[in-house]
């Protein structure tokens, strides 16, 4: 049975489901695929379809922009561009979301893809969604230690 995906969501859990829907929506579009496997940096082309797809979610909810900001750990400068498809991936989540609005919500696989082929590309997102983790953390970390020092 597949689970609800509410457009706007009310509780944490609604909005991280929503954010997840349309992370993975975009990212399975046959165009997005293109642009991240031609992207120099892959890495931050999906951290930003994430940033995109976590304020989005986060609007639908309500929220206002210095919370989404805050939440995301990005400037409320970043997430108004996201929100108004200033920046290729606010606008990339902006259309999957209409879809769903269109469509309702509907997850897609490309054809090429196979069923086999699924996992692995999961566990490979995953992976690299962890190390992208890491390098914030290392960042921040020393930013703060930059601060201190200041």
């Amino acid at each position: 049975m597949a689970e609800e995906i509410p457009l706007k969501p009310v509780s944490k859990s609604e909005v991280h489901k929503l954010e997840t829907a349309l992370m993975i929506a975009t990212l399975l579009r046959p165009d997005v695929i293109e642009k991240v496997k031609s992207a120099e940096e892959r890495l931050t082309w999906i951290d930003s379809l994430a940033v995109a797809a976590g304020a989005l979610a986060r609007e639908r909810a309500g929220y206002p922009i210095s919370r989404i900001a805050d939440e995301l750990g990005r400037t409320e400068a970043t997430i108004r561009n996201h929100l108004s498809a200033r920046t290729e991936a606010g606008k990339l989540i902006r259309e999957t979301y209409e879809r769903f609005v269109r469509e309702g919500v509907r997850i897609e696989l490309p054809s090429d893809i196979a069923s086999s082929d699924i996992s692995k590309r999961l566990e490979e997102a995953e992976r690299r969604v962890k190390e992208l983790e890491g390098k914030i953390t290392e960042i921040k970390g020393k930013l703060k230690e930059l601060l201190e020092s200041i």
